[in-house]
């Protein structure tokens, strides 16, 4: 990598960086620290270490259901393998939004077997190529997707009067004032421009080698993302998935319970900040910092009318004690594999 690609990581670490420090600073400004303190010493402590022992199941099943997948593409992958990829994935994004994606797929590529069948000019080209990995990633965030939708639309459909009105106005609508008319107009000259880019890779793959290793990657992502069709049990990954999102839902309700000034929430209610919390870990941020406590907040002053220092309370402990639990995990898992070799 050279010098200017260097440059280029640094900017965008730096302004997602600047993003992140200013809505913490949005969201804590008008918070009183001496009632902040007291509202954490007069916490349930016992109700966090659940929710972070459910964050660890959560790390593992999400690295079970990954499995699942690649095992079609390299049956050699051990369960010990993609729970520390996942784990080290998740510490990756502390440094740099998003990134843990691509850094797990790393570390599956270099830690499969070899393909006798084929070689390349560095030698013996792994079963589980990189290209492939990556189409396995996007097929398990694609799913994720699905389910936190679905559990939206079954929040607004059923919960409409309580929880509409929030993701109208305080969602929809400014990402809607944000969607002008040019800027349609520039997503659908994307979509053509890369629909053409794609055409035009595939036609010239036989005639120029920059061409033909697109084209190879391309095909390898979407091998990696239809390698769902051949999974032995299928039934394997949804039943994952399933059990991941109700660790989440764990997560959620037993951090609820930690706050005395929320005692009157229910069941529901913790579906609906695990939803709204789903969103600020979404915004490329390092580690959902400041997204996740203002929308979770926001959510609970707005909905609940509950205090503003309650919410930043309820905020607080759900991202720090998930990112606590992410920071142990991914360090024993990079000892792990380190004292492993």
């Amino acid at each position: 990598m050279n010098t200017r690609d260097y440059g280029t990581k640094i900017i965008k670490y730096l302004l997602s960086a600047a993003v992140a420090c200013f809505l913490l600073y949005f969201t804590f400004r008008g918070v009183k620290w001496e009632d902040f303190i007291a509202g954490l010493r007069s916490c349930r402590w016992g109700y966090i270490v659940i929710s972070m022992i459910a964050g660890i199941a959560a790390f593992w099943l999400r690295g079970q259901r990954w499995r699942e997948i690649l095992l079609p593409i390299d049956g050699s992958i051990s369960r010990r393998t993609t729970f520390n990829a996942v784990n080290i994935g998740y510490i990756a994004n502390f440094v740099f939004p998003r990134i843990g994606e691509f850094v797990r797929c790393g570390f599956i590529t270099k830690n499969s077997e070899p393909d006798p069948a084929s070689r390349d000019e560095t030698g013996v080209k792994k079963r589980a190529s990189y290209d492939k990995v990556l189409g396995t990633v996007v097929l398990e965030r694609s799913w994720d997707m699905i389910t936190m939708l679905l559990i939206l639309v079954a929040l607004l459909v059923f919960k409409w009067q309580d929880f509409g009105a929030f993701f109208v106005e305080k969602m929809w609508k400014p990402f809607e004032e944000n969607m002008n008319f040019s800027l349609w107009w520039v997503i659908v000259c994307f979509i053509l421009l890369a629909g053409i880019g794609i055409y035009a890779i595939f036609a010239t793959r036989n005639r120029f080698s920059f061409s033909r290793a697109v084209a190879n990657a391309c095909k390898g992502l979407l091998q990696g993302i239809l390698s769902c069709m051949k999974m032995k049990s299928k039934w394997k990954f949804f039943f994952y998935t399933l059990l991941i999102w109700l660790m989440y839902w764990t997560m959620s309700a037993t951090t609820m319970n930690a706050m005395p000034g929320m005692d009157s929430l229910g069941p529901v209610d913790a579906l609906f900040l695990m939803i709204a919390g789903s969103f600020g870990w979404l915004i490329p941020v390092p580690g959902g910092f400041g997204a996740f406590h203002f929308i979770v907040s926001l959510a609970l002053s707005t909905i609940y009318g509950i205090p503003f220092e309650t919410g930043i309370i309820f905020a607080t402990l759900s991202h720090e004690s998930q990112a606590i639990t992410m920071a142990v995990c991914g360090g024993i898992s990079y000892l792990d594999e380190t004292f492993r070799k």
